[in-house]
């Protein structure tokens, strides 16, 4: 067996290790055909990762002319821990106000674990009205753990 096929991540632990990351690495495509990357706080919504971004920032425009999507969500500080799940995909915009809000507190949950609801939603319904939310539709999905290199 290869060793790529090795170290690759079963859909299962794939899923797992997308729960418990908060932070991915979000790559967009600058009109000039060069990538923009940024790290977006993230959630899920049935399996998908979801994010949201102001209206008028860089990737937002990116997302507009092209909705190419790459998101990298990565663990481990040595080699011999490296986790990481690599999705191409493209982005559904959400501009409702209902999805926006829901986007943003699942958003929202995950950047400050343990805070309740009731305190999150003013910060997301006042920041939401400037805000778009994405939903990516991944196609290819790679991973990688390797820890599973003996």
């Amino acid at each position: 067996m290869k060793q790529r096929a090795r170290i690759a991540m079963p859909e299962g632990e794939v899923a797992a290790f997308l729960e418990e990351g908060r932070k991915l690495q979000l790559a967009t495509i600058n009109p000039d055909g060069t990538p923009h990357l940024v790290t977006m706080f993230y959630g899920l919504d049935k399996g998908r990762i979801v994010f949201w971004t102001y209206a008028k920032s860089q990737k937002a425009r990116n997302l507009a002319r092209d909705p190419r999507v790459s998101c990298l969500i990565e663990a481990g500080d040595d080699y011999a821990e490296l986790r990481g799940v690599l999705l191409y995909g493209r982005v559904t915009v959400l501009d409702s106000p209902e999805d926006v809000l829901d986007i943003g507190m699942r958003v929202a949950r995950r950047m400050t674990p343990g805070v309740d609801d009731e305190h999150l939603r003013p910060y997301v319904e006042q920041t939401g009205r400037k805000r778009l939310g994405y939903v990516v539709e991944a196609g290819k999905v790679v991973s990688w753990d390797h820890r599973r290199i003996a």
